[in-house]
């Protein structure tokens, strides 16, 4: 059974075994903003996702991660609409979400309706980060 709840305090320990990104002091804000979720597969923790607002204004999935084992499951597009469903009931219009342009990742997104709206280079030599995104309607996605 696939569940998907805001993060908690005593998530750290799965959440950083995954995001090698969040600096560790930001986790709790996250938490206590509710920008941060967690899908439980079997009452297990297997995915994360954490957003921010771009331009303090449009909700941004600062990173998706599923678990290596729980990849292609399901797991990713589960939390994907609830961020989406969550987004859509505070009341915006569109989100964001951005992916290394030689990750696979793209093709996940642009199959949730996701389309491509730019791109930029982080540093010379990096690969191109795209940015895409995905108008929301005022119905649920599920």
């Amino acid at each position: 059974m696939l569940t998907v709840r805001h993060a908690e305090l005593s998530d750290r320990a799965f959440w950083f075994s995954l995001d090698a990104h969040l600096p560790e002091a930001m986790f709790a804000r996250k938490v206590r903003d509710g920008e941060a979720l967690v899908a439980l597969e079997d009452g297990q923790p297997a995915a994360l996702l954490r957003w921010s607002l771009f331009w303090d204004e449009i909700p941004f999935c600062n990173l998706l991660y599923v678990a290596p084992s729980r990849q292609r499951c399901g797991i990713g597009r589960a939390l994907m609409t609830a961020w989406e469903d969550e987004a859509r009931a505070a009341g915006y219009d569109r989100v964001l979400v951005s992916t290394q342009a030689d990750e696979e990742a793209q093709h996940f997104y642009r199959k949730l309706g996701y389309r491509d709206c730019g791109g930029f280079l982080p540093a010379p030599g990096d690969p191109t980060e795209l940015l895409l995104v995905k108008e929301l309607d005022s119905q649920k996605t599920r």
